[in-house]
């Protein structure tokens, strides 16, 4: 009875102790990130032009500005529907950038799914390039092909179709992963080949999943082409680029709402269309 009691103030004080040693590295931890965190943001404030709370205090001169010039604007609408090829331009860069990538999604899916049945030599390097995909944003991909194919939309295309391949691919390959193997173990058994099992075993099951992804990918898109425009790859970012070092306020503005407008009904649109599919799916299952 006494050792028992000895062995459990023991354990008691033993684990009392390790309390007090996680307080107190959870303390050094918290007391560090601090002093880093003030630390960088002195120098970082040293070393700038301005200042943080000198700009702070400065904050809503801009937008006042550009509200201003707004509500000074004669022709605030004309303005808005001058920009509307702009805009188009950018949702077609979106639209071709997404398919393509869709498409070669598609292709580095299937070669990294372990339980298709593909070559077990092809499924780690079809994942690494998958990795390299989204290893690198648009926006450095998009300056080094301006610098080599010069500012047209063809670079921002490229990037973002380049980016979505491997964002798009690792969705689809976790799709399927997580199939059902009975139809592909029928196929199987009757004879049919790889690519037969992978059209009437695996697309049927994948596909609502797959166009769902896609769609909400687009929606993603959009923004990356606006912003890629800002380095000179075309459409609504370019003219955003322009209106903003010109200081017209009032283009700006007519830019953001319809940027924010066919963002707003794309999203709209393309989530009736996900629920539709993935409901569908549901339903069939």
């Amino acid at each position: 009875m006494t050792d028992s009691t000895l062995s459990i103030g023991q354990l008691h004080s033993h684990f009392s102790e390790m309390e007090k040693r996680r307080r107190l590295y959870t303390v050094l931890f918290i007391a560090g990130s601090l002093i880093i965190f003030f630390g960088g943001f002195s120098i970082a404030e040293n070393l700038n032009s301005g200042g943080f709370w000198q700009g702070l205090s400065k904050f809503m001169d801009y937008p006042a500005a550009i509200v201003s010039d707004t509500l000074n604007a004669d022709d605030w609408l004309v303005t808005i529907v001058g920009h509307v090829p702009a805009l188009i331009e950018t949702i077609n860069m979106a639209a071709v950038s997404t398919l393509f990538g869709t498409l070669f999604a598609m292709i580095l899916a299937f070669c990294s799914s372990r339980n298709l049945g593909i070559f077990a030599w092809i499924v780690p390097i079809a994942r690494r390039l998958m990795d390299i995909t989204r290893a690198f944003p648009e926006l450095i991909i998009a300056l080094f092909l301006i610098y080599l194919l010069g500012a047209t939309p063809i670079p921002a295309i490229i990037a973002v179709a380049f980016h979505t391949a491997g964002a798009l691919g690792k969705l689809f390959s976790e799709v399927n992963e997580n199939i059902d193997k009975k139809p592909l173990e029928g196929l199987q058994a009757t004879g049919a080949t790889w690519l037969q099992r992978m059209r009437f075993g695996v697309l049927p099951q994948v596909l609502p999943n797959y166009c769902s992804y896609a769609l909400l990918r687009f929606e993603i898109n959009i923004r990356a082409s606006a912003i890629l425009g800002f380095v000179g790859a075309g459409g609504i970012g370019q003219e955003f680029r322009t209106a903003i070092s010109w200081g017209a306020g009032d283009q700006i503005s007519a830019l953001f709402l319809l940027l924010f407008l066919t963002i707003v009904a794309i999203d709209q649109i393309s989530s009736r269309i996900r629920r539709s599919l993935v409901g569908g799916a549901f339903q069939m299952a």
